[in-house]
């Protein structure tokens, strides 16, 4: 029988990506879709938007997690995986939902794409343009 362990689970999302989110207590590789936190997303900005809310609530060493993220772009997951983190850490204690809330770290950014319509020649809102006579 396998050894069960404790880890706190909520979902993060943007645009069309969603994240699942695990948050585990203790030492270990944070991971997305199997790789290294650091390897899906590259770079200093990424690493500082994934990073905001263990820094806010100043848990960067004592929690990772672990991450399986779907559909959309990299940006967007990338912004999925910091919301489903700061919901997980909001989960966990009162006095880090109110660090994560004053951060602006609990608001789901909710613009989508807009679908097209008919007779908009391929886009939004572009409407034919009319004759004059």
């Amino acid at each position: 029988m396998t050894k069960k362990i404790n880890y706190t689970a909520a979902v993060g999302r943007r645009k069309t990506s969603s994240a699942r989110v695990r948050l585990f207590h203790g030492k270990g590789e944070s991971t997305v879709n199997g790789q290294p936190l650091e390897k899906y997303f590259p770079g200093v900005l990424s690493k500082s938007v994934w990073s905001k809310p263990f820094g806010v609530t100043e848990t960067t060493d004592k929690y990772y997690v672990t991450v399986k993220v779907f559909g959309g772009g990299k940006n967007s997951q990338l912004e999925a995986v910091s919301l489903g983190i700061a919901r997980t850490l909001a989960k966990i204690k009162d006095t880090f939902k109110a660090e994560v809330k004053k951060a602006g770290l609990l608001t789901r950014d909710s613009r989508e794409r807009e679908r097209r319509k008919v007779g908009t020649g391929g886009r939004a809102r572009r409407q034919k343009q009319s004759p004059k006579r």
